[in-house]
């Protein structure tokens, strides 16, 4: 069973950024780094950060364009002040929330994940954030509820990616109720104890960490809570390459690459793969939500 991550470490306790630029090593799940909070206990290498560079200059973000480095170029052209996110479905409270209420009654956290996106390659990101567990229950969960659908911003004015039929327009994504509940599943507002970059999913985001990362839905402007397992984008564009679920699993290939090693960002195209890890890491957290389903059907 999960359980949440508790500290008694303040921001006065975080490694500053100079130092983590300094691309010094750091153990997952030693608290004793001064760390405001550290996800992945269960990690057996050291796991170096990613520079604020690799992080904000390699991304996927379509609204934006199709290269990696398209949303660095063209994402200062998104306006994320004000945002409003709208909560609806079996909720006692739906509504319109403005992000900086939310902001105001979460308590935000600064964690460590090992990020991995499906072409992979991974980073390992500091970012600042709230459990979703937090926000579905401000917004007041009812019984009825079993998964939670996710919607990106549609604003093809600013998000130049969104004037081509890419994909279908606006990006959507899903989870199962339990894993959105789950302690690692956060809406990251930052990284690097700054305000969350546009290229990286400004101002509000998804991340689920044991997932492959077109999982982690960025920009987010909508919540919904249904009965029904929503539509997702990948999936709904390549349903046999794209699964609903989405966890990294070593074993089970993409139908065009094999995803059992990978590649850290920033280390050049030669750098020497390392065997990916099942759930990414984080396979003693995880690993109930899915007992007795065959993940090789339900990828």
């Amino acid at each position: 069973m999960a359980h949440r991550w508790k500290n008694d470490l303040s921001w006065e306790d975080v490694t500053p950024e100079a130092v983590w630029l300094n691309r010094r090593q750091l153990m997952v799940g030693t608290v004793g780094l001064g760390l405001a909070a550290i996800a992945g206990s269960t990690f057996a290498s050291e796991l170096e950060l990613n520079s604020w560079d690799d992080i904000t200059s390699y991304n996927n973000f379509y609204e934006f364009g199709t290269d990696k480095g398209d949303p660095k170029r063209y994402a200062g052209d998104l306006v994320t002040n004000p945002w409003q996110v709208e909560i609806d479905g079996f909720v006692d409270r739906p509504g319109i929330y403005d992000f900086e209420d939310i902001i105001s009654k979460m308590t935000i956290e600064e964690r460590i994940y090992r990020f991995r996106c499906v072409e992979a390659w991974s980073m390992v990101i500091p970012w600042s954030g709230f459990e979703l567990a937090d926000l579905l229950n401000l917004a007041g969960l009812q019984s009825e509820a079993r998964y939670v659908a996710f919607e990106t911003l549609y604003r093809p004015e600013q998000m130049r990616g969104q004037r081509f039929p890419t994909i279908k327009w606006p990006y959507v994504e899903g989870l199962r109720l339990d894993e959105a509940m789950h302690p690692l599943t956060i809406m990251a507002t930052g990284l690097y104890q700054k305000p969350m970059p546009n290229q990286n999913g400004a101002p509000i985001r998804l991340i689920v960490p044991w997932k492959y990362g077109f999982k982690s839905i960025k920009s987010i402007v909508k919540i919904t809570l249904t009965d029904v397992q929503p539509p997702t984008s990948w999936n709904r564009l390549q349903p046999s390459e794209y699964g609903f679920y989405s966890n990294v699993n070593p074993t089970v290939d993409h139908p065009r690459w094999s995803q059992a090693t990978e590649r850290k960002v920033g280390q050049g195209l030669f750098a020497r793969r390392i065997p990916t890890l099942m759930f990414n890491g984080y396979e003693e957290e995880v690993a109930h939500l899915y007992e007795g389903m065959d993940l090789t059907e339900n990828y």
